[in-house]
C-alpha cells in the first residue's frame, strides 16, 4: 500500500485502537497487521503522535502547514532583498 496517506486524526484513532488491542494481549505484529500498517509505521506513529488527541493532531498539522507557508514567504523576501541589492549596485 505504498503512497497511502493517513490524516493525523486517522492516525490518532488507529493508535487508540492499537492500545485497545495491545491491552487485550495481542502483540505489535498482530496489531499492525489488523490496522493495515507495517510495524515500522506503527512505531513511527507512536513516537510522533503517541498520547495526542485528535484535536492536538489537527493543531499540529495546521502549525506545520503554517510553518511551511511562512518559510516560503521568508525565502521569497530574501530573494527580493537580494535582487534589490543587485539593482542598487547597478549590476543588472
Amino acid at each position: 500500500m505504498k503512497g497511502r496517506k493517513h490524516t493525523p486524526e486517522q492516525i490518532v484513532r488507529k493508535l487508540r485502537e492499537a492500545d485497545r488491542l495491545l491491552s487485550e494481549g495481542k502483540n505489535v505484529a498482530e496489531v499492525a497487521k489488523e490496522l493495515g500498517i507495517s510495524e515500522h509505521t506503527f512505531g513511527r506513529w507512536r513516537n510522533q503522535y503517541g498520547g495526542m488527541k485528535a484535536d492536538d493532531a489537527k493543531e499540529l498539522r495546521r502549525l506545520k502547514d503554517e510553518n511551511g507557508r511562512l518559510k516560503r514567504m521568508v525565502a521569497d523576501q530574501a530573494l527580493d532583498i537580494e535582487m534589490l541589492k543587485e539593482v542598487a549596485r547597478g549590476n543588472f
